[in-house]
């Protein structure tokens, strides 16, 4: 019987790279979550095997309860459900930050991967199986100047996850937190609000990661024997590594 994967964000970045991998899996399902329309559908026309999309925003919580509702009306059970769907705005430090981008972080990395775990759980618990990956980043450990609203969400994700862990022990699904470093992704050009010299900047004399290398460390994490659960992945580009703490010595 096939495995049904449901990946969030799959039109770009981590999300399509998933969908990419797993496609080639002959045992595999996919459900394909995106905003965008018009790249989900070259997507599904680009990808073997059986594939169905559903084009809404995380951010919307009757759209995910319609999918969730969707899904029991077709008897389709979800087996991983990977909580791609995320982004970052800005970089400005916290007194200059825009509330409405802060707010967006919000709604997307947090209350997005809240409303769709909480969509799907309860079946996964029905049946005694599933596997919830969330994607975290290395911004959930290591603050940084502007990061402000955007590292507090990936370290909601990174609690979360391990709070999930804790409230399923003794059931046969598995929660995971990848916590990805420096990739070159759509995510900067995002982040910099199209500004793409700013995004190629931060990637520039760097070999960053890239959405393939998430994937295939996501795939691995899913196809481990059923006994054995990754907590928390933690991955960073060899070129990328922490500095030293900062210290003003102008405020003597």
């Amino acid at each position: 019987m096939a495995e049904v994967i449901c990946i969030t964000g799959a039109t770009s970045g981590f999300g399509l790279a998933c969908a990419r991998k797993f496609a080639n899996d002959n045992d595999v399902e996919l459900l394909l979550i995106g905003r965008r329309e018009e790249r989900l559908q070259q997507l599904v026309q680009s990808l073997p095997g059986k594939v169905q999309t559903f084009s809404f925003d995380v951010r919307n919580a009757e759209a995910i309860d319609q999918f969730a509702r969707t899904l029991t009306d077709s008897n389709t059970q979800v087996d991983v459900l990977i909580n791609n769907a995320g982004l970052a705005l800005g970089t400005e430090p916290a007194d200059q930050a825009s509330l409405e981008d802060w707010n967006t972080m919000v709604d997307t990395n947090i209350k997005g991967l809240m409303h769709m775990t909480h969509a799907l759980l309860p079946q996964m618990v029905d049946r005694n199986k599933g596997h919830i990956i969330n994607l975290g980043s290395i911004a959930g450990s290591w603050p940084y100047p502007g990061g402000n609203a955007y590292c507090a969400t990936k370290a909601f994700v990174e609690q979360f996850s391990r709070c999930l862990r804790a409230d399923l022990l003794g059931k046969h699904i598995r929660v995971s937190n990848i916590a990805p470093g420096l990739a070159e992704t759509e995510f900067s050009l995002v982040r910099m609000k199209g500004d793409k010299a700013k995004a190629d900047a931060l990637y520039n004399d760097t070999q960053a990661l890239t959405p393939e290398d998430i994937a295939e460390i996501i795939y691995w994490t899913v196809k481990l024997p059923a006994h054995i659960n990754i907590n928390h992945l933690e991955v960073m580009p060899t070129c990328q590594a922490w500095g030293p703490l900062n210290i003003d010595k102008t405020m003597v």
